[in-house]
């Protein structure tokens, strides 16, 4: 494409930024940057009377100077929520200027906290112009998070063994936002191409990132005690999640439980209705429900209501401890089948 236009969204500021720092660089190319590039960030749209689009809009108008094209990036477009907002760059997009190559960062500014949706306007616009729309959230899911990350490492400029892999993905757990730091950190210490095995890998990954709540709740079912408190202290400590949070999480797990014994549910499909959740992790619980039986689940509930009380000082434990006897008690009771 002649003009290119891109769109980069996503919750995650720093998967953001790595995102919008490849497609610059790859614009940019042998090119000098500071004739090339023009930023705008919030502090460019903001006027006394409010925010204005238009400063982006102009900036990708203008023709370059001392170049044959220009790149102009418009950061923090978050706050352009509506049509009448985002209508002088809709206008552009359906006529860009052919020297310009466009990159628009649908992210928050400091000086915004509203919503980030895309207005409808503007999807159909970048449709229209061919754009490139890249959203760079992980996948909730643990298929689509290990998708993910091959995916990136296989468009990484270094190559890791099998062993380097394995090691970088328990390592970071959920914190995959790590994985383009991490990755940028080796090219510039083994240069582009260099093979990394794990000991090449091991001074630049750091402690161990938290994990998602399913790690824990699938190593609890399990019956494996071990894995289940390594999973539940990198949840407190690489997660930062609250005693209040992991309480959450497996309060919902029991609760399913809970419904689907006695239900009758015969089929993944019935257990998702029943528990409002998709297909895979209901058939997990209704497999385990089934396992367990009614007795047992009752015995995981009254060690849930003692682990509530115990945090809020019916015993002289710290949070860390309470939740560390109650889910070892938790995969006992799973693992006694």
């Amino acid at each position: 494409m002649s003009t290119p236009v891109f769109l980069v969204k996503g919750d995650d500021a720093i998967l953001v930024a790595d995102e919008v720092r490849r497609i610059v660089d790859e614009l940019v190319g042998d090119g000098d940057r500071s004739l090339l590039v023009d930023e705008l960030d919030e502090e460019r749209y903001l006027a006394g009377d409010g925010a204005h689009i238009s400063p982006l809009v102009d900036a990708a108008q203008t023709p370059p100077f001392l170049t044959d094209r220009r790149i102009v990036v418009g950061r923090h477009l978050a706050r352009f929520t509506t049509a009448e907002s985002v209508a002088p760059l809709v206008a552009y997009l359906d006529d860009p200027l052919p020297t310009t190559s466009l990159v628009l960062v649908w992210d928050k500014g400091p000086k915004f906290t509203g919503r980030a949706a895309v207005p409808k306007s503007l999807n159909d616009a970048l449709k229209r112009a061919g754009a490139t729309v890249v959203a760079t959230d992980v996948p909730a899911n643990a298929k689509g998070r290990d998708a993910w990350l091959k995916e990136h490492l296989h468009a990484s400029p270094v190559h890791l063994d099998a062993r380097a892999q394995k090691v970088l993905a328990e390592r970071l757990g959920e914190d995959l936002n790590r994985v383009g730091a991490i990755l940028g950190v080796l090219e510039s210490t083994y240069g582009p191409g260099a093979k990394v095995g794990v000991a090449e890998l091991e001074p630049f990954v750091g402690e161990a990132g938290g994990v998602p709540p399913w790690e824990l709740t699938d190593a609890i079912s399990a019956g494996d005690i071990a894995t289940a408190l390594d999973r539940l202290r990198r949840m407190i400590e690489g997660g930062d999640r609250h005693a209040l949070q992991i309480m959450a999480t497996l309060h919902r797990h029991v609760a399913g439980l809970m419904k689907l014994d006695g239900s009758g549910v015969r089929s993944r499909d019935e257990a998702a209705k029943l528990l409002g959740m998709a297909p895979f992790p209901a058939e997990k619980l209704m497999r385990l429900a089934r396992t367990l039986g009614s007795d047992r689940i009752r015995q995981q509930v009254l060690l849930l209501a003692e682990a509530d009380l115990d945090l809020r000082g019916a015993k002289e434990w710290d949070d860390e401890l309470v939740l560390e006897v109650l889910v070892a008690r938790l995969a006992r009771l799973s693992s006694t089948r």
